[in-house]
């Protein structure tokens, strides 16, 4: 029987963590940095609104390499399975980007965005380009996600946070040059700034990443040592990629219902600000699965890391509801983000019913990264399809007794939430 391993300190576990979650606030800065260039140029509430209906079917798009972090901090054991790993992501990578053109330069988006959505057909229009521009987003991130994971596995989360400086100084310095530079409209620049950001960190993370991958192909395969076929790792990465699918699946539902109830302009362009704070405010939850993963993969003792998990999530509403409750707020609405005091009205109510989200995160991603280590991957799988559908029906809910739209939401996302909280409790026996 194997020993248990050491008892990490909450110390050490922020040491290894710190840089996962610098990371992710980092990058949960891009989004609003973008949007403040935009909101600063001509058309700001159609460009606001297109630009984050370009956001959500991107993220839909890219689901299936969003969880490569993941699988590849789990699997990434051996060279035999870090080349598994890697014929794998090249796979998935191919896949997104076919389905990324067919978006951009197909029928197939106006179908989605102007039917299924009944987003306007200004704000449609606006949108098209962005897509256009952005169809390999999602092979960039394919790439830098799977070479992440391989270094978290390994140790070297320090690397990830240096990736994630890079690629916010291509971002919002591509953004800012352009907005001063050209006369593009604010979709246009906003979806180039984040292209420029996700190919400046995949070539970065494919550089530092060096040193890590020479290291395990040197080591060669162990005897006795796991060897995972691509079918293996298509049976562990599915459910996850299903779930990161329908996890993104929630923005576009989220835009279709705000268009449907009322003031859909004022709602549209206001939704990516509040998405935009509050994934600033549940960024440290994000880095946790990964967190939890490498940490279980080196001891048994459970106790002192969802303690450590639990304080996270405190940490983060606490800082949240600060910001939403105070003068603050709308310090930063109109001197940081540029809206104009009509559309502020439009978001503070929905940042002040987000504040338990950032608690919520980090006790969701406790469980995900236990049911991970446990490779339950198919519990998560339906957890987030009693999320999906759940926040389906609360969402077809405020569309039908027409209630105020961003309010709405951030109760559909908490309710949703709090119902896979329940489930992968019960059907994982966590």
């Amino acid at each position: 029987m194997s020993a248990p391993g050491p008892v990490y300190t909450q110390r050490q576990m922020l040491i290894f963590w710190l840089p996962l979650a610098a990371s992710w606030l980092l990058m949960s800065a891009e989004g609003p940095i973008l949007q403040a260039v935009i909101a600063r140029l001509a058309d700001m509430q159609t460009q606001l609104a297109a630009f984050g209906i370009v956001m959500s079917l991107q993220i839909a798009i890219e689901s299936p390499v969003i969880m490569l972090l993941a699988t590849s901090t789990a699997l990434a054991t051996s060279a035999a399975n870090y080349l598994a790993l890697r014929r794998f992501m090249i796979w998935v990578n191919l896949l997104c980007t076919a389905v990324a053109l067919l978006f951009a330069f197909t029928p197939i988006y106006a179908v989605v965005v102007r039917g299924w959505m009944g987003i306007p057909g200004e704000i449609a229009d606006a949108g098209l380009p962005g897509m256009q521009i952005m169809i390999f987003w999602t092979a960039a991130i394919g790439v830098r996600r799977f070479l992440q994971g391989v270094l978290i596995r390994h140790g070297q989360t320090r690397c990830i946070g240096y990736g994630t400086v890079v690629r916010l100084l291509a971002s919002a310095g591509t953004g800012v040059t352009l907005a001063v530079t050209s006369r593009l409209p604010g979709v246009h620049i906003g979806s180039i700034g984040l292209m420029a950001g996700v190919v400046a960190e995949a070539v970065f993370v494919t550089i530092i990443a060096r040193p890590t991958v020479n290291r395990i192909m040197n080591a060669g395969g162990e005897e006795g040592a796991e060897r995972l076929s691509i079918w293996e790792i298509n049976r562990y990465h599915a459910p996850l990629a299903a779930t990161s699918l329908l996890t993104l699946m929630a923005q576009p539902i989220i835009g279709a219902g705000l268009a449907r109830m009322p003031d859909p302009h004022e709602n549209l362009a206001a939704w990516p600000v509040i998405w935009g704070i509050l994934f600033v405010f549940r960024s440290p939850a994000f880095a946790l699965p990964e967190a939890v993963i490498a940490l279980l993969s080196r001891t048994q003792h459970q106790s002192a890391i969802r303690v450590f998990c639990r304080r996270i999530g405190i940490a983060s509403s606490v800082a949240m509801g600060l910001l939403a409750i105070t003068p603050l707020c709308m310090a930063y609405l109109s001197y940081v983000a540029g809206l104009p005091d009509y559309l502020s009205r439009f978001v503070v109510p929905g940042l002040i019913l987000a504040v338990p989200l950032a608690h919520i995160s980090a006790i969701h991603s406790w469980m995900r990264g236990l049911l991970m280590t446990a490779r339950k991957t198919t519990v998560i799988y339906w957890g987030m399809g009693v999320n999906l559908l759940l926040m389906m029906l609360l969402i077809i809910l405020g569309a039908t007794i027409q209630g105020p739209g961003a309010p709405t939401a951030v109760i559909a996302l908490t309710a949703s939430f709090l119902a896979e909280l329940y489930y992968l409790r019960k059907a994982g026996r966590l």
